[in-house]
């Protein structure tokens, strides 16, 4: 598996755009491909935020995540966020969310990031194995959910490396 900046390889984003719109189809009913598409095009960025990467085997697809300024609506006041972690089912129960989220952090750090956000209903767990912590609960579009954060750090491997997994 490799982690990739989107911007370096943009035509796997419309792999993952299926999934996602099923993933989160009931929270944003009215979305659309061309919506996820738009949104995959606004993070191809390498330093300026927002930020996306991709995993993937060769010109396979397997998940992506992304560093953004602000994630969750009406907590502007909090930011950079580590925001729309995504795994193909099919590929799940590999470690690829938690090397996406890696990936994400050592970038924050490397930036600068003093503590980095995230908002999640489900998935408190696997954001806990990595060092997160809750520091509330809140109500994002009709569903309860957990505002974590963490202090940002450096992968034991340089991102090249990480990448190379």
């Amino acid at each position: 598996m490799r982690i990739s900046y989107l911007a370096d390889r943009p035509e796997l984003a419309a792999q993952l755009i299926p999934g996602l719109l099923e993933h989160w189809s009931y929270v944003f009913r009215e979305q659309t491909a061309a919506d996820r598409a738009a949104k995959f095009n606004a993070h191809l960025n390498r330093e300026d935020l927002p930020i996306a990467w991709v995993a993937h085997e060769g010109d396979l697809a397997l998940g992506t995540a992304a560093l953004r300024k602000t994630d969750l609506e009406g907590r502007e006041d909090l930011g950079p966020w580590l925001g729309g972690v995504f795994v193909a089912p099919s590929h799940r129960g590999r470690g690829i969310a938690s090397d996406l989220c890696r990936v994400v952090e050592s970038k924050a750090h490397a930036q600068g990031v003093s503590r980095l956000y995230l908002f999640t209903h489900g998935q408190e767990r696997l954001y806990e194995r990595l060092g997160w912590s809750t520091i509330e609960r809140t109500e994002w579009r009709g569903y309860e959910c957990s505002i974590m954060s963490k202090v940002p750090v450096s992968s034991n491997k340089s991102l090249e490396r990480t990448h190379e997994r």
